[in-house]
């Protein structure tokens, strides 16, 4: 059951009361279940693998399901889905659908495909996905979709609240124009007492980013579920009975949080998904016919070779050691973001290439002492257990690791990162030129073919 377009127009708050989960659902098991995606980007090498998990685990449940998407459907660097209008990504969320209530919280990427943002509104809305955000529509004045949402699940009552990112300049250019994003911390300090209650079970959506969210988490009742997204991060922080969780991107990882009562900590789990395993029979023939409909052979064309699968981490830091190496520096260092899968063993296309090296870019150098390469040294390749107050969201990868002993170094990076020097590198005195005829794409595929 889903409401219509009549009543999601004729509502006059902020929140929109979903409707009950089916009787048999809330009565099969204390608690619910929650499951998380973020960021998937039209992982067409893990989509119907993704689905397939999503099908077992709801199949198992002994309790309510509610699957969360903490935004970033589509990608505009997958060619077949642009060229496809999405066909695939569309089909697997209509299959979400189908399986239990999704709350769709709208990220930076949902307008890669088709830039006005009320025409992805409106198409999930049909496929049976209640949207949510917190940005408006520059044109109208209006948001694209409510900002919170409230859901009856057995004997508990879901709070969920969305909010996005105002990175403006991660949307689509052709977007821009039409979006009015708030600031997410004076949003959420403004509207999120009136979308949270303490008693019930509290959901908060954020594609802002650890940053933002980092300041919003002290506002919150305790025992508050936070989805975070936008960074490509996987990690769960703990304050209280209150959990923020990152999921990771590009379907590598299902998360589920399970919340036995209100104001009880969730407890979170984390499924890998393996890339070519088993999936989803009807989605994977989807994805076959876009990729045999829409690839070109200059798409499919063996651009590098592999002895080995490297891992999402190994591509980031041999990127950032091919940069160093090309560019004649000491350190090189490229943003997280800037991949979204790993590579895999063998034969690389340059589809497979594109979707493990996202973005292409200039190459720019900088020379700095040897106290400021330890500063900035110390922001980077933020795995593992970091602390939330020393994560800086999206973070660069370095590499290699600088010899030792020298009064200066040179530092090479793409140039998105020198760009956006503050948030990566942490300062803006950094002096960078570009180095003449020196491209991302083309250096990191030289050094995998000298590998």
């Amino acid at each position: 059951m889903s409401l219509t377009r009549r009543s999601l127009l004729g509502l006059m708050s902020s929140t929109l009361l979903l409707p009950l989960l089916p009787q048999a659902a809330r009565a099969a098991g204390p608690g619910i279940d929650l499951i998380i995606l973020s960021d998937l980007h039209s992982a067409y090498e893990r989509m119907a693998e993704l689905l397939l998990a999503v099908q077992a685990r709801v199949a198992a449940a002994s309790r309510p399901q509610v699957i969360l998407f903490n935004g970033d459907l589509f990608e505009a660097g997958n060619v077949a889905a642009v060229r496809s209008g999405g066909e695939a990504d569309w089909a697997f969320l209509s299959a979400l659908a189908k399986l239990a209530p999704v709350v769709f919280n709208l990220g930076n990427h949902e307008a890669d495909l088709d830039n006005d943002l009320a025409h992805f509104v409106e198409r999930a809305r049909a496929a049976g996905v209640t949207v949510l955000s917190n940005i408006k529509d520059k044109r109208t004045g209006k948001p694209y979709a409510e900002s919170g949402a409230t859901l009856a699940a057995g004997d508990m009552t879901l709070r969920i609240a969305a909010l996005a990112t105002n990175a403006l300049g991660t949307y689509p250019k052709a977007t821009r124009e039409m979006l009015d994003i708030p600031q997410p911390v004076d949003w959420a300090r403004e509207n999120l007492p009136g979308l949270l209650k303490a008693g019930d079970v509290n959901i908060v959506l954020s594609h802002a980013g650890v940053v933002p969210d980092r300041d919003i988490l002290p506002m919150l009742p305790d025992g508050t579920l936070v989805v975070g997204g936008h960074d490509h991060l996987v990690f769960t922080h703990e304050a209280g009975n209150t959990r923020y969780v990152h999921s990771g991107s590009w379907g590598a990882l299902l998360t589920v949080a399970t919340i036995a009562a209100p104001g009880e900590a969730a407890r979170i789990e984390q499924i890998a998904i393996d890339r070519g395993g088993p999936s989803a029979p009807e989605l994977k023939a989807v994805i076959d016919a876009v990729l045999a409909k829409h690839l070109t052979a200059e798409d499919r064309a063996v651009v590098a070779r592999t002895k080995r699968p490297f891992t999402l981490l190994e591509t980031a830091r041999f990127t950032a050691a091919a940069i160093a190496e090309k560019a004649g520096a000491d350190v090189g260092f490229i943003g997280h973001t800037s991949f979204g899968t790993g590579l895999p063993e063998g034969d690389v296309s340059r589809f497979d290439y594109n979707a493990a090296v996202r973005f292409e870019g200039k190459i720019m150098k900088a020379q700095v002492d040897a106290a400021t390469l330890a500063v900035l040294l110390a922001r980077c390749n933020q795995e593992g257990d970091i602390p939330l107050a020393a994560r800086t969201g999206d973070y660069l990868h370095a590499a290699p690791a600088p010899a030792a002993g020298k009064e200066l170094y040179v530092i090479a990076c793409n140039d998105w990162s020198a760009i956006n020097r503050k948030s990566y590198f942490g300062r803006e005195d950094l002096a960078f030129t570009e180095v003449p005829d020196l491209k991302l794409k083309p250096l990191v595929i030289e050094a995998l073919n000298k590998a």
